[in-house]
């Protein structure tokens, strides 16, 4: 299986049993459209479209031709104080596809960079806006906003918190999550029960005064925690107690962003507009790391003020903006409009929706949830080994069915391609259930 003369051991992955994967290790070594192609040359359908990036596919050739022109043109431009006219375009761009009043956006190179983006921006605002007391950040069980201390403090994924605990940042909050078994288990789209939950956000308020309240972040649909749709009318209940109580709110839409959910962003999609969006994945569609920090008018406005010559941001990355990730953003976001690619993926979802539902019959099964294009099949996990049987799924797809899937202990996730064939929709969850019957 695996390439005998490649040395494994320098290498230390990301969010990896490390010793598990070097034992068998599942390489890569091209991409095309759909699929993967293994080192041994077997071709592997790629059904998490990257990792929840690539929704229009790999290496598609607008994109490669646009890093190529700009690394050869202009390689890297100092971010500060010098910069150069793509990302301003970019900036336009973007800003026009977000939701009516979104004027600005501040970059960077991740996920987790651009949620840690969004909280300085939440704190410098209520200073300049004459609050300095609200610093408190609230955040969400199963909450995942990258792995910088400011996104695992409002995060509320336990794995990423326990070993960091002591170093977390001070005055987070968490409100519940929205996954209930008993009420919600195989929702098709958004659950009936769970809008209630959006009022413990009162209950804080009442605890530490809504006045030294900050922001609340949320993912609209959180992805990596195993995907949980929001109970219909909780978004809104949570954006109407932030405007009542002064509180910025943040959608962190690294994930839902650029089609996942079948429009430009999730705020458009559920009818929810925030005061701060951050983005990434499908910004570059995986091309080139970016992430971003999207915000309005009134939160611009009232930080960029004072002296003309001061500083009014103390906040930025060395490649904020990065020539080369600006014109594969350009390139993505052409693309998008070009090939309607919000309207394809919307247009998919029943069929995903009928396809991944179909395992619902299955007894290891306990439960099918989807928004979009994200689902997760959560298994019934093995008696004293939590994630054993979602690991081996995972591996089994890899070797024995020509699948790359996700899996986040025993929930298995699928993100499918924006422009995904229905047939392969369909070929990949018949594949899904002869390896949960392969599985003890």
């Amino acid at each position: 299986m695996a390439n005998s003369n490649l040395a494994l051991s320098s290498y230390w992955m990301p969010f990896t049993s490390n010793r598990d994967f070097k034992a068998a290790p599942r390489m890569i070594e091209r991409a095309q459209g759909h699929y993967y192609w293994t080192e041994d040359g077997r071709q592997i359908y790629d059904g998490f479209s990257g990792l929840w990036t690539s929704g229009l596919g790999h290496c598609h050739p607008k994109i490669v031709e646009a890093v190529q022109q700009q690394v050869a043109e202009l390689d890297y431009s100092i971010a500060f104080q010098v910069s150069h006219p793509k990302v301003f375009e970019l900036a336009n761009r973007l800003t026009a596809m977000a939701p009516e009043g979104f004027e600005h956006a501040f970059f960077c190179n991740s996920g987790s960079e651009a949620a840690d983006t969004a909280l300085k921006i939440a704190l410098a605002y209520h200073r300049a806006n004459g609050e300095p007391t609200r610093t408190r950040l609230v955040g969400r069980a199963r909450g995942y906003h990258g792995v910088n201390f400011g996104g695992i403090s409002v995060g509320g994924m336990s794995p990423n918190r326990k070993a960091f605990s002591a170093c977390l940042i001070p005055g987070v909050d968490h409100l519940p999550h929205t996954f209930n078994l008993s009420q919600n288990a195989f929702s098709k789209g958004l659950p009936k029960w769970g809008a209630h939950l959006a009022d413990e956000l009162e209950n804080l308020c009442a605890l530490h005064d809504p006045g030294n309240i900050a922001a609340v972040i949320i993912e609209p649909a959180p992805g990596s925690t195993g995907i949980l749709p929001p109970p219909e009318g909780y978004l809104q209940r949570l954006r109407h107690l932030c405007t009542k109580h002064g509180i910025l709110l943040i959608f962190d839409e690294v994930i839902n962003a650029f089609g996942r959910v079948g429009a430009a962003f999730g705020a458009e999609r559920f009818g929810v507009t925030p005061d701060i969006i951050t983005v990434a994945k499908g910004l570059t569609n995986g091309v080139i790391p970016m992430g971003g920090a999207i915000v309005t008018d009134k939160i611009y406005d009232t930080i960029v003020q004072g002296p003309p010559e001061v500083v009014e941001l103390f906040h930025g990355y060395t490649y904020s903006g990065h020539p080369v990730a600006s014109a594969a953003a350009l390139a993505t976001l052409s693309i998008y409009e070009e090939e309607g690619s919000f309207a394809e993926a919307r247009a998919l979802e029943p069929v995903f929706e009928e396809a991944i539902h179909s395992l619902a019959d299955h007894p290891k099964v306990i439960d099918i949830r989807n928004i979009g294009l994200m689902g997760a099949v959560e298994l019934a996990p093995r008696d004293g080994a939590p994630g054993a049987r979602g690991l081996e799924v995972h591996k089994r797809c890899f070797w024995d069915e020509d699948l790359v899937i996700r899996n986040g202990v025993d929930i298995i996730q699928f993100s499918p391609f924006l422009n995904a064939k229905p047939d392969d929709i369909y070929a990949m969850f018949e594949k899904i259930r002869r390896v949960i019957d392969a599985v003890e």
